[in-house]
């Protein structure tokens, strides 16, 4: 499981406790006020497992290799023994049991995701990373509107952006980075509540719309897509419960806007392998959280502020491979520096000196109004004589 995964399984387990037939607890006594009657006593057998079992059947017959034998047991009427497959007492009538949970992580298994998953109706987590699952994703999944968590990361899934998790009210955890998928990512997506967003390591192609900075999420990984456009001069409209971004080679041309310096809960800022020109705004000296500030491989000039290199829980500072002049001293105290392949001709591993006066007689590179860059005017012709 990831590490994000760790922080919402407690809330799963508070609300759906998993159970295996043996660990059911026995039913309480009389009272003068009954509940209503139990459709059956956490009998193993039930409607939602009778559906569950079809949904099972059916996605053994579209599994093509099982390497590790994870669904040999895959057997019988009674789904909550199968190896993977986690039980609870369902939401609406804790007398039955139902199917809350499918853990498959890191087993190797070759198929597909068949329509059938959709007769799991009590499904809250979906975890099949690292595997080599591969088609679309089945759009009859919006039937799961309990999912909370879906991990589909490092399998070989493609087609675009699969819709189907916009209809999902519940989820929180949307992990499909290291697939296929291709096309735009719909802009709705930010604008739900989805908390943990990543989908780095696709074929995505898109620029980041408008309403991006609308997103609630504390986590959005967007890195090593087909992505462009600007970095928003409102980032600050996330300050609440941004605290990780990682842009990383994502093609983005722009200056840092100003007001980045405003995600002061932002504890991972990695925007590097990209195309931002100018300098390094002050105002990332307000980031008090921030621990790792990654802006390497773009072109960067100017000096590294000294108020960032003061910041009091950086640990890792990368700027490397760009074209800064000057550090100042606290920059060489932060525990993990790389600061190679500038122009700060005192420090080791720095570009050749011709390389730093080629760039410095360059035009200067400056961002229009909304932080992109701006496209110098072309000369004036030649005069008529």
């Amino acid at each position: 499981m990831t590490a994000l995964t760790s922080l919402y399984l407690p809330l799963l387990l508070l609300s759906l406790p998993f159970l295996s037939l043996s660990q059911l607890p026995p039913l309480p006594s009389p009272s003068p006020s009954p509940l209503p009657s139990p459709s059956i006593h956490l009998s193993p057998f039930n409607s939602r497992l009778a559906d569950a079992f079809i949904a099972f059947e059916a996605w053994k017959h579209v599994i093509t290799s099982d390497p590790q034998n994870i669904t040999h047991n895959w057997c019988g009427p009674f789904v909550c023994n199968y190896t993977g497959v986690y039980c609870a007492p369902a939401p609406d009538d804790p007398y039955i049991l139902t199917v809350a949970g499918i853990d498959l992580n890191h087993h190797n298994i070759m198929g597909m995701l068949p329509y059938h998953l959709s007769l799991l109706r009590d499904l809250t987590l979906l975890h099949l990373n690292s595997n080599r699952f591969h088609g679309e994703i089945p759009a009859s999944l919006s039937n799961l509107t309990l999912l909370f968590e879906i991990d589909l990361s490092n399998n070989h899934f493609s087609g675009k952006f699969p819709l189907v998790f916009l209809s999902l009210p519940k989820l929180k955890y949307l992990d499909i980075r290291f697939n296929n998928f291709s096309g735009d990512i719909p802009s709705q997506v930010f604008d739900t509540s989805i908390d943990a967003f990543f989908i780095n390591n696709n074929k995505f192609s898109f620029s980041l719309p408008p309403n991006f900075v609308n997103s609630t999420a504390s986590v959005l990984v967007l890195a090593n897509n087909g992505l462009s456009g600007c970095l928003p001069k409102n980032l600050g409209a996330m300050k609440k419960t941004l605290n990780e971004l990682l842009l990383i080679n994502s093609n983005i041309s722009s200056c840092i806007p100003e007001d980045v310096g405003t995600l002061d809960q932002l504890t991972v800022l990695d925007l590097s392998y990209n195309n931002l020109v100018g300098t390094v705004p002050e105002s990332i000296g307000k980031m008090k959280n921030l621990q790792v500030l990654d802006l390497s491989h773009n072109t960067l000039t100017g000096e590294i502020p000294e108020i960032v290199c003061e910041l009091p829980s950086l640990k890792n500072l990368t700027y490397s491979d760009n074209y800064f002049l000057y550090e100042p001293e606290p920059c060489l105290k932060v525990k993990q520096l790389n600061d190679s392949e500038n122009c700060i001709y005192w420090r080791p591993h720095q570009r050749p000196e011709e390389e730093c006066i080629d760039f410095l007689h360059r035009p200067p590179a400056h961002c229009d109004a909304n932080g992109c860059i701006a496209q110098l005017p072309p000369p004036p012709p030649p005069p008529h004589w």
